[in-house]
Order: structure tokens, then C-alpha cells, then sequence
């Protein structure tokens, strides 16, 4: 089954996001697409954003293609949640039944939801999976000696303000002047601030490339990078970098904004403002410890009573 390609890019006019996107192509006689074609029309008027749309149509066009049916009985559901876990990681399966659980209360079926795998939170992260400060240096130092200065400035203003990719095309030349942005994303606005040193360098990249208005970092064509531009970009970094690929992506840029944040200030209420989370449970996933070795650490209370030798 083919999945239709998301590529509609919003535009920015005084910080507004242009909703104007390119419509979804008319249904055809066949009902599936209609529902498809409807479900996306939902996620439009409630202002979900395009990787949300795209992920959740993808989850349906799977779940349909495995089951045959638009609204999958229950024990067709039960065997697609096995399917999952033999495949994907918990967290991953989880991700997958909220999408399916979407579906199902669209299309009429919301008492077949799927109940998500129970996760315990780790307190300490895989390192091998995480970005740190001397990852994230030698990226930023590669890029700038490769010519790649998009690039290198990129990484540095998701990793000193904590936006998320898709924000990135609120990080205008009048946002720069002003030293905020007004950040409209997922139906929700909040200000963030540019740092000094990031903006000097924003205002130096601007003069530079004699841009006076609107999204500082654009694409040949004139819109906004998205994510599939930026994660290419870091991944070709990798190797000269000396950067395991798999830390190399956008969103890992956020979370090492988290760590080192809240490792200086210990304030996990304003970090939630910074991230735009709306409930501070989110935001404790992105500040767990990031090694083994630090918990055990954390763990030496000085209770360990030695026995004396005689």
C-alpha cells in the first residue's frame, strides 16, 4: 500500500503561521480514501502539525493493510498489537497504538482501543544514544570547516534554545532584531529568547547572505529547512566528525538543551515553559541522568557500614 507523500511547508508572515497549505488531493469512489482524506482534514482543523498527519495516516494505511478493515474486530487488534511488540521496542509500540487508538475513535470504534505496554521510566539513558557537549562541538566545528555555515548555525540555535526542528522557521531576521520569536507550533504560542552570542551570529549570517526579512534558514527554494533537510545535513557530518550516526538528529540537539539546562538550574517548571511542554511529566523524560556511572554516584549516601576487623 502506498503511503501519500506530506511535503507542504508553512510560510511566515509576522510570526503567523500561513495555514494555506497544499490541500489533500480528492477522494476517489473508494471509501478508504475518503476516510483518509477526511482523517486528515481533522487533523488540519485541530492544528496538528504535518509530522503528526503524515505519522498517524501512515499508522492507519498500516493497520488497515494488515487487517483488511477499516474498523479491525477485536481480536484482529490483539493480534496487531503482538505484531508490534515482536517488532518494534516498547516505546515504539506505544507510539504506534496511540496512532492506532486515533483511528479507531475517528472511525466509530473508540471501545476496541488498544491499552499501551507499561513502561518503568529509566533513571539513567543510554550514552551510546545521546548527544553530548563534545559531540555536539565537533558537529558544530565540521560543519563551519566544511562550508557548511547553514549548517553549523543550525545545530547551534536548537541547541541554545531548545526549539523544536519544526520551529526553526519562526527563528526570523525581525525576530533576531527584536532578540525573541513568537513561536506558534501544535495549536499552542510562547516566546522564546535568542541568547546574545547566538544572535550576533544570526545578525552577522543575515548581513552576510543580505537577508531582511523572514525565515533566516531557508532552502535554495526559499522555504523553511524542515527536518528531512537538517537531519541529512548532520548526518553527513558524522563520519569527519567523528559522531556515531545514530545520536546525529535534530531532536537529540533538544534533549542535550534539556540535560544542560537543568544540570545548571535544577528548574524543571521553567524548562517545561522553555520546551513548551504542557505537562511537566514530558519533561522529566528529557532530563534523566544520561549514565549509569552518575546514578551510582548519586547512590553513595554514605550508609555502607564496613564490618571491623578484629
Amino acid at each position: 500500500m502506498k503511503i501519500r507523500a506530506y511535503d507542504a511547508e508553512y510560510g511566515i508572515r509576522n510570526y503567523e503561521v500561513d495555514h494555506r497549505e497544499k490541500r489533500a488531493e480528492k477522494p476517489t469512489e473508494n471509501n478508504e480514501d475518503r476516510l483518509i482524506f477526511e482523517y486528515e482534514r481533522y487533523f488540519i482543523r485541530n492544528e496538528k502539525s504535518r509530522n503528526t498527519i503524515e505519522k498517524y495516516i501512515f499508522e492507519a494505511k498500516r493497520l488497515m493493510e494488515y487487517t483488511g478493515r477499516e474498523k479491525p474486530t477485536g481480536e484482529q487488534l490483539a493480534a496487531y498489537k503482538e505484531e508490534l511488540k515482536e517488532r518494534y521496542a516498547s516505546s515504539s509500540v506505544n507510539t504506534k497504538i496511540n496512532a492506532t487508538n486515533s483511528w479507531l475513535r475517528f472511525v466509530g470504534s473508540g471501545e476496541n482501543a488498544l491499552s499501551t505496554c507499561r513502561i518503568q521510566r529509566r533513571i539513567f539513558l543510554d550514552e551510546d544514544s545521546l548527544l553530548n557537549k563534545n559531540d555536539y562541538r565537533r558537529l558544530v566545528e565540521t560543519a563551519r570547516n566544511t562550508g557548511k555555515e547553514r549548517t553549523a548555525l543550525a545545530i547551534m540555535t536548537i541547541g541554545m534554545t531548545g526549539i523544536r526542528i519544526g520551529e526553526l522557521q519562526y527563528i526570523t531576521a525581525e525576530a533576531v532584531e527584536h532578540g525573541f520569536a513568537r513561536i506558534n507550533f501544535k495549536a499552542k504560542e510562547r516566546v522564546i529568547l535568542i541568547p546574545e552570542r547566538l544572535r550576533a551570529e544570526l545578525k552577522s549570517y543575515c548581513r552576510k547572505h543580505d537577508i531582511k526579512g523572514g525565515s533566516i534558514f531557508i532552502t535554495r527554494n526559499g522555504r523553511p529547512v524542515n527536518r528531512k533537510n537538517i537531519w541529512a545535513e548532520m548526518k553527513s557530518l558524522c563520519i569527519k566528525a567523528g559522531v556515531m550516526p545514530e545520536k546525529a538528529y535534530p531532536h537529540n540537539l533538544r534533549h542535550l538543551f534539556a540535560r544542560c539546562y537543568y544540570e545548571k538550574e535544577k528548574d524543571i517548571v521553567r524548562l517545561a515553559d522553555y520546551l513548551g511542554h504542557s505537562s511537566l511529566e514530558t519533561t522529566r523524560r528529557y532530563t534523566a541522568i544520561s549514565s549509569e556511572e552518575a546514578c551510582m554516584k548519586q547512590l553513595d549516601l554514605g550508609l555502607f557500614c564496613p564490618e571491623k576487623r578484629r
